[in-house]
């Protein structure tokens, strides 16, 4: 069993830079929950946000950060069926909800209007240790390292907005606008379902990112800076777009989105966006466009994840530039703000 105390990535202020490595207690497990030695932990652009106080949620500081985690069952409480210690698993995110609500009780938890959030809500797997309720946990196999299990969440959030709250069919043009982690998966699951053409945009500074985005199965990828994205898209396309995902991490692009998106077609927005923007929704009246928010994920998405990481088929290697230890967390964080890399994996049990 762990030490009372452990190291820990703390966000423990609501001001820019208030994140540091401290020791913190080592959790006591309750009823119904384990307590996870953490394996691999993928730091997440909320992650950054919230280093740099630029969030756009609220946050119970002081937190431990991390939601993106795999590890090892150390210690199973009470009331705990299905796992047992040495268990090789991951985890979702809903790490609290109200388990009596319409959404709960239909499997939509993860809409849960009382859910709290790994990292943000409650304390997070940036650590040597996590308590995690045993109903947020999944199997994994042998085969699945944990540098790699831990991106099934970004993984979760991309399988849900491309497949089940969009509909694409092969020969389906698809645009995603952002080559961020999450728009990157959103294209891989675009090219799994079948999406031809499909382009991805960014600007100057993410032309590595977009040779990623051809290599995960984009056939077309734009400079917004420099290329007439509606031009493109009208060369490459009869009528627009039949989906345009939205992975920005700005407001600005969904007007983008709705111009390029042919009548009867479908714009899904699955990036926050903090600052408010005015827009014209007249065109989504007038040429009957859906417009489809998509948060968070539930289990029987994680399922298909798992077996999906597990076969390869998503190219999650190519996504993954860093793997530091715990104490490098700094660079880690540092390298993913500057866009050095898409994803950096921090391994808390390695030295």
């Amino acid at each position: 069993m762990p030490t009372a105390t452990q190291p820990a990535i703390v966000h423990y202020a609501l001001r820019p830079h208030a994140v540091e490595l401290r020791e913190v207690p080592v959790p006591e497990v309750r009823e119904g929950e384990v307590l996870l030695q953490v394996g691999g932990v993928s730091v997440c652009g909320s992650d950054i946000h919230q280093s740099h106080n630029t969030h756009s949620w609220p946050v119970n500081v002081p937190v431990v950060l991390g939601h993106e985690f795999g590890g090892t069952i150390a210690h199973a409480g009470p009331g705990v069926r299905g796992f047992r210690e040495g268990d090789r698993v991951v985890s979702e995110t809903a790490a609290q909800i109200c388990g009596e609500c319409m959404m709960c009780r239909t499997g939509s938890y993860n809409l849960c209007q009382a859910r709290l959030g790994f990292g943000y809500g409650l304390d997070g797997a940036m650590a040597r240790w996590v308590r995690v309720p045993a109903r947020c946990l999944h199997h994994i196999p042998d085969s699945l390292p944990f540098e790699i299990a831990c991106l099934a969440e970004p993984h979760a959030v991309a399988f849900q907005a491309m497949c089940v709250n969009s509909a694409i069919r092969p020969g389906d043009a698809v645009v995603v606008l952002g080559p961020g982690p999450i728009g990157l998966l959103c294209t891989r699951m675009a090219a799994l379902s079948g999406a031809m053409p499909l382009i991805v945009t960014g600007v100057a500074g993410d032309a590595p990112r977009l040779e990623t985005a051809r290599a995960l199965g984009a056939t077309h990828t734009v400079d917004v800076q420099t290329d007439d994205l509606a031009e493109v898209v009208r060369d490459l396309t009869r009528g627009g777009a039949d989906l345009v995902c939205d992975a920005t991490g700005a407001s600005q692009p969904l007007e983008d989105a709705i111009r390029i998106t042919r009548p009867g077609g479908q714009v899904t927005k699955v990036g926050w966006s903090p600052e408010p923007f005015q827009i014209d929704m007249n065109p989504v009246v007038h040429r009957n466009i859906r417009i489809q928010g998509s948060f968070s994920h539930n289990y029987p998405v994680w399922e298909r994840v798992i077996h999906l990481l597990d076969r390869g088929v998503t190219l999650p290697e190519r996504i993954v530039g860093m793997r530091v230890p715990l104490e490098g967390w700094r660079e880690a964080f540092e390298a993913m703000s500057e866009r050095n890399v898409i994803k950096s994996v921090l391994l808390p049990g390695s030295d």
